[in-house]
């Protein structure tokens, strides 16, 4: 017997916070009968005396003053059309009407503000996909954050301080929406929002970034966090969001120093600051962003004692290509110093380190320090690159441009700003493969190429 979405929530509202909520069921003959209820100040299930009248209980109740109407066939629990913050009675009235002369089964309830910092998204199986400013609707479009659960529990705990009520059978598929202010019948973090037993089989996590959580947090925040969740050694890191609360997650690193560390909502090779000791992060975002559109965040950090600095990458064909120098690594990485060759223990780790990630997440970059005993995480992105040898950027290219890296990586932004097709690169003087000048013209996609292959040059 399938049970109908107002039974549902009747049943949910047993043992789960949902959101307020009047259940109306079609009489045949244009009219609605209410079925079940969950508002503020009334009793569970408290029968109202006309549709009119329960609606303005819910807009009276809603924190948001608005609600949403769903309708549904009581023979598929899947939702037809939704229609999102109705604020006035008669509005949400026609709207029943209309429905309902379609023979549609309606729920209203209160609408709760999706632009409140929290996430909405599906649970099933063993695979959570959420996304902020959104329904739970989000997860049939792109950009979803995809994790096994265990990952996203820890991740949205670290984010927002509360475990999420989200433990459910493996047949399960719920839908639900987490906020950082108590909502719903309960007034918990937590909303349920549906609830049905599947017989989907299993469900790989996608696990891949950038997605619109990582970018509602900043890209370097939300790779730090997926390294810590796995287990990997990352500094003593608190995020200072421009849409969450603070929150801190890695371990002690034993230094009193910290770096202070931009995390804009894409990885922006160079661009924002990255300074060893502390800066006021609202002159930073101020002068660096004052739109407020591409910084999400600003870390203070944990220092490493750095003995060793780097950066690894997968390259093509599975090749790891592992670089860095002694000492820390912000210079080498803006590829004003060149890598050096690294002891074979360094080595050894490092290739360890990518090991380990990447059989959980597939190919990866990270910059990583090595204090002697353990390489440290300090950025993770995933993804492979198509850097070999003296190739940065696979290609050919009409016409190359050559650009000297001793004029540095905000001249050579300019240029690529400047490229069109059929343009590519040539980088003459030394520089990494894993450094922000590589990661730069990788992002650029036009083909570059280091000088010691012979190409014509402009």
């Amino acid at each position: 017997m399938v049970l109908h979405k107002d039974e549902i929530l009747n049943a949910l509202a047993a043992t789960a916070n949902v959101a307020q909520f009047v259940g109306f069921r079609p009489d045949g003959k244009g009219a609605l009968t209410q079925s079940y209820s969950r508002v503020s100040g009334f009793d569970a299930n408290h029968r109202f005396s006309s549709a009119r009248d329960a609606v303005d209980a819910l807009l009276t109740h809603s924190s948001d003053k608005m609600v949403n109407v769903r309708s549904y066939e009581p023979s598929s629990p899947r939702s037809k059309e939704f229609v999102y913050g109705l604020k006035d009675v008669g509005e949400v009235l026609a709207v029943l009407e209309r429905l309902a002369a379609l023979e549609l089964h309606l729920i209203v309830n209160e609408t709760i503000d999706i632009h409140d910092g929290g996430v909405s998204g599906v649970v099933q199986g063993q695979v959570v996909e959420f996304a902020p400013d959104d329904t739970p609707r989000c997860v049939e479009k792109p950009g979803v954050a995809s994790l096994p659960v265990s990952i996203a529990l820890q991740v949205l705990k670290t984010v927002y301080g509360f475990a999420p009520d989200l433990n459910f059978p493996d047949n399960a598929r719920a839908e639900f929406s987490l906020h950082p202010k108590p909502r719903g019948y309960n007034q918990k973090h937590t909303i349920l929002w549906e609830y049905e037993d599947t017989d989907a089989g299993f469900l790989p996590a996608a696990f891949s970034w950038p997605n619109n959580f990582s970018r509602h947090l900043g890209d370097k925040a939300f790779g730090l966090m997926i390294a810590s969740a796995l287990g990997m050694p990352v500094p003593k890191t608190t995020v200072i969001g421009r849409r969450t609360a603070p929150f801190t997650f890695g371990q002690e690193t034993g230094s009193h120093e910290v770096w202070t560390r931009t995390s804009p909502t894409e990885p922006q090779p160079g661009l924002y600051t990255t300074a060893k000791g502390w800066q006021d992060p609202f002159r930073l975002l101020a002068k660096e962003d004052p739109e407020g559109l591409n910084i999400r965040s600003v870390l203070c950090q944990a220092a490493v004692r750095a003995k060793f600095s780097g950066a690894a990458l997968a390259g093509p064909k599975g090749k790891v290509i592992v670089e860095g120098r002694r000492g820390e690594g912000d210079q080498f990485m803006l590829g004003l110093q060149l890598p050096e060759t690294l002891p074979p223990f360094v080595l050894d780790a490092v290739q360890a380190t990518y090991s380990a990630l990447s059989n959980r997440l597939g190919p990866v970059r990270f910059e990583w320090v090595h204090d002697g005993d353990i390489v440290w995480i300090v950025q993770l992105h995933c993804g492979a690159t198509s850097t070999e040898a003296d190739v940065i950027v696979p290609g050919d290219a009409s016409l190359w441009i050559e650009f000297d890296v001793a004029a540095g990586i905000e001249h050579l932004r300019d240029l690529l700003g400047r490229l069109i097709d059929g343009q590519g690169v040539i980088i003459t003087g030394e520089v990494g493969l894993t450094s922000h000048i590589a990661d730069l013209l990788r992002k650029a996609k036009y083909p570059a190429r280091r000088k010691t292959i012979a190409q014509p040059v402009n």
